[in-house]
């Protein structure tokens, strides 16, 4: 396994603070030098070499200009913004509210036509009850402290869902126990999302399993992930979601992925555990 989820996005910004240094050494530029026709701190251009602060696009320029490479600029500033994008932190996704996030990948759902999802802590996305995302956005609106949209972001993840019914498309979910049990909204909510995922599993192109709390752990929980075809997996982390489109990343998840999968009980199995978590709720 990968030692950070966010390792694509750190090896894209190195591979660029890497190309950097080498233009500067091709100019044959000490760090001083190429600060000062910068106008920078020469703290500033050994931090952006070593990858410690990622460059904009004006550094970037700066930079090229400096060392006689303006011929770089663009491709450079090309690799950047996609390096920028692997990262995207919550709180600058969801600072005009969470909706325009929610209708922001609709895109990549109609493009994929197998998606596999692995959730650890809550019901994917796409397996959402209206009730159950409305008390979950709500609730990570108010931890974030950006604008609570959460009735007309919740209503765009559950239109946006309606892929679960074509049936081009095939879908494998898999969750820990520990979905079905922890409380997000009230009893009624709780119910009425459970509920939802027993009716789910009957559609022909869905395929739910459940890793039951006795599993023995081959792999252990890991965050929540989306594998979209072999084109990305996003990464759901607390303070960013991460884009992985690094060829050997994502065969890792989908390792990940298949292991998770053998652990999982399905079918009646499946269907019992999820019974137990509704009639706990009293």
């Amino acid at each position: 396994m990968s030692a950070s989820p966010s390792s694509s996005a750190q090896t894209a910004r190195a591979a660029i603070a890497e190309r950097l240094g080498g233009l500067r050494r091709e100019a044959e530029l000490s760090g001083q030098e190429l600060a000062l026709r910068c106008g920078w701190s020469p703290s500033k251009s050994s931090r952006i070499e070593g990858a410690k602060t990622p460059a904009s696009d004006a550094d970037i320029r700066a930079w090229c200009q400096a060392c006689g490479a303006q011929d770089q600029i663009d491709d450079l500033i090309a690799a950047n913004r996609r390096a920028e994008q692997m990262w995207v932190h919550w709180r600058k996704l969801h600072r005009h509210g969470m909706r325009r996030a929610q209708d922001e990948v609709v895109p990549l759902y109609r493009q994929t036509r197998h998606f596999r999802v692995y959730c650890s802590n809550l019901v994917p996305g796409m397996l959402q009850t209206e009730a159950y995302a409305t008390a979950l956005l709500s609730t990570i609106a108010a931890f974030q402290a950006t604008p609570d949209d959460s009735k007309q972001a919740a209503a765009s993840r559950v239109e946006r869902s309606n892929v679960l019914h074509d049936g081009d498309r095939r879908f494998a979910f898999l969750v820990e126990e520990t979905v079905l049990r922890y409380r997000i909204g009230d009893a009624d909510v709780m119910a009425g999302q459970l509920g939802y995922l027993l009716a789910v599993m009957a559609l022909p192109n869905v395929s739910l399993g459940v890793v039951p709390f006795t599993a023995s752990r081959r792999v252990w929980p890991l965050e929540a992930f989306y594998l979209f075809d072999r084109r990305q997996v996003s990464v759901e982390l607390l303070t960013a979601a991460v884009n992985v489109t690094a060829p050997s990343e994502i065969t890792t998840y989908a390792e990940a992925f298949a292991e998770l999968a053998e652990m999982a009980v399905y079918g009646a199995a499946a269907r019992s555990l999820i019974s137990d978590a509704i009639n706990s709720l009293g």
